[in-house]
């Protein structure tokens, strides 16, 4: 039996610039663990290159957004979009912190992003995770999001996981 999950009530919801000291935490941490998962499967430059990829200002507004979630000052939870296509906004960077995991707190993360990416007048999402991060895949397939690879093909083939999801205002 499972404990069940922490309360998430009493959380900040904060958007931030990339460069904000609050993100750091989301950064190292997942260059931490985009390491440990896939060393230099993708890349020689291992987290440092995804990681750095993108410039920060495609992260701001009005085209893209980063949110941190807080408890009691400390970021336990964020992610990010930046505009894929007019109508299309791609989410990247989503995290919890490994200390915070099983609270409900990605799926938080994944309904700010929804409701930011809707008001700035995105229809669609699109996103990709990788195929040795099979909580990441469940999570996605159980908010709604459809897979855009075959659900049965082995996904270390694949490597990168793409899945879509049409955004619906709610009335």
């Amino acid at each position: 039996m499972t404990a069940p999950p922490t309360p998430t009530s009493g959380l900040s919801v904060l958007s931030l610039a990339m460069d904000d000291p609050r993100v750091r935490p989301l950064l190292d941490e997942l260059a931490v663990e985009y390491d440990t998962r896939y060393g230099d499967l993708f890349s020689s430059k291992g987290a440092s290159e995804e990681l750095s990829r993108y410039p920060a200002e495609e992260f701001a507004a009005p085209h893209g957004a980063l949110i941190i979630i807080q408890e009691d000052g400390e970021s336990v939870a964020g992610g990010a979009f930046r505009r894929y296509d007019a109508d299309t906004a791609e989410l990247k960077r989503i995290w919890t912190h490994s200390a915070h995991r099983r609270r409900g707190l990605a799926r938080r993360v994944l309904a700010e992003l929804e409701a930011e990416a809707l008001r700035r007048g995105y229809t669609k999402l699109y996103l990709t995770t990788g195929p040795r991060q099979p909580e990441a895949r469940n999570l996605y397939l159980a908010t709604g999001y459809t897979a855009l690879f075959d659900l049965a093909a082995d996904p270390e083939e694949i490597k990168h996981l793409a899945f879509s999801k049409d955004l619906v205002a709610h009335r």
